[in-house]
């Protein structure tokens, strides 16, 4: 344990880290030879709750909790937190590229960034007239170092969507991979997979599907009366459900599975496997 996590641990504000690794495995125990129960990403704070032999135990912002390596997380001093101010941008792409530069073909790319990686915008240094500067944002890592990354690949504080424009990015990612505990677009789970597209809309939902189908943010619906943008729920039954995707209309969801082929795809609610299967239908509040 650092003498920074040691002093953290102690005081009586909740410590918290950021993550500094593209996408960071968390898990059911300190060990990765325990099973991967979800990720985090970069940029996202962490609240820490215990540490053991070089892991602490974290809590994400959706109040899930697992463990997770202490060197995928800087340890945060003070009041501030990295990427939480108004000067924060988030990736908008599907992957994007920072650069210790303004170039991408002069070195190697320091970090590659899945979707939705929050990363905090330097300081003004003085050549906002430079001829780079309508194409580049200069950044502030976690570790201090300045940064930069091509601006169409970020956008500062992206508004709720609304169900059309859910479906619209939901089909974005399809052919991404399907990744057991996954919350990224390096790969997502069901779920995982499900709560980015919630949250998108405004909301932060639970991050297991059977957590999901009973959150209060959500409320029964017939499977008759289905809308575009509903949640569906699937298992053997409603009180064993293991797989979830979203309603887009016609007959039609978008969801992450292993069935047939891994990855985001879209499926016909009619088919047998599926409609066999669907055992909650809800709306979002």
């Amino acid at each position: 344990m650092t003498l920074l996590l040691a002093i953290a641990l102690l005081v009586p504000v909740p410590p918290h880290a950021v993550v500094v690794k593209p996408v960071a495995n968390m898990y059911s125990a300190p060990s990765e030879d325990a099973d991967v129960v979800s990720q985090a990403i970069f940029g996202s704070s962490v609240v820490l709750i215990e540490d053991q032999g070089g892991w602490v135990k974290v809590r994400t912002p959706d109040d899930y909790t697992g463990w997770m390596r202490l060197d995928t997380l800087r340890v945060e001093n003070g009041d501030h937190t990295y990427a939480s101010s108004s000067k924060a941008v988030q990736v908008a792409s599907l992957s994007a590229n920072v650069y210790r530069e303004p170039s991408i073909i002069k070195h190697a790319p320091l970090l590659n960034l899945p979707f939705e990686a929050r990363l905090e915008v330097a300081p003004k240094q003085g050549n906002s007239g430079s001829p780079s500067s309508s194409e580049w944002l200069q950044l502030r890592l976690p570790d201090e170092r300045l940064a930069w990354i091509q601006k169409g690949d970020v956008e500062s504080d992206p508004a709720p969507l609304n169900i059309e424009g859910d479906i619209e990015l939901a089909k974005r990612f399809i052919g991404i991979t399907y990744l057991w505990g996954g919350t990224s677009s390096f790969g997502f789970d069901c779920s995982g997979f499900t709560q980015m597209l919630v949250r998108r809309r405004g909301m932060v939902m639970p991050r297991d599907a059977d957590v999901q189908a009973a959150w209060k943010g959500v409320e029964p619906v017939k499977r008759s009366q289905l809308h575009a943008g509903d949640l569906l729920f699937f298992g053997k039954s409603p009180q064993n459900i293991t797989h979830t995707g979203m309603y887009i209309g016609h007959g039609r969801f978008i969801h992450d599975t292993t069935h047939e082929h891994p990855g985001v795809q879209i499926s016909r609610l009619a088919d047998e496997h599926w409609t066999k299967l669907l055992v909650a239908c809800r709306r979002l509040k």
